[in-house]
């Protein structure tokens, strides 16, 4: 079964580019374009690994980290560009 890897950034362009780099190798990927929705995604499909950009408006990536740490041990790699 492929391991599945969310993407968590409010940046389309980054999102459609390791969308790309992490399907060719293998990995299914879930897309979020902020934290509320991913929320709400990932409680729905747990991923694997989620990777998180830290600067987002409406939710920011620390956020994001507190509310899932609350439900999930899910392992979080933060993003910054």
């Amino acid at each position: 079964m492929k391991q599945t890897i969310a993407l968590i950034d409010d940046d389309r362009n980054i999102l459609t580019s390791l969308s790309i780099a992490l399907e060719k190798e293998g990995f299914k990927v879930q897309t979020y374009l902020d934290g509320e929705s991913a929320l709400i995604g990932l409680a729905r499909t747990p991923p694997d690994l989620a990777v998180v950009d830290i600067k987002m408006p409406k939710m920011d990536g620390e956020e994001l980290l507190k509310k899932l740490r609350k439900k999930t041990s899910l392992p979080v790699i933060f993003l910054t560009s």
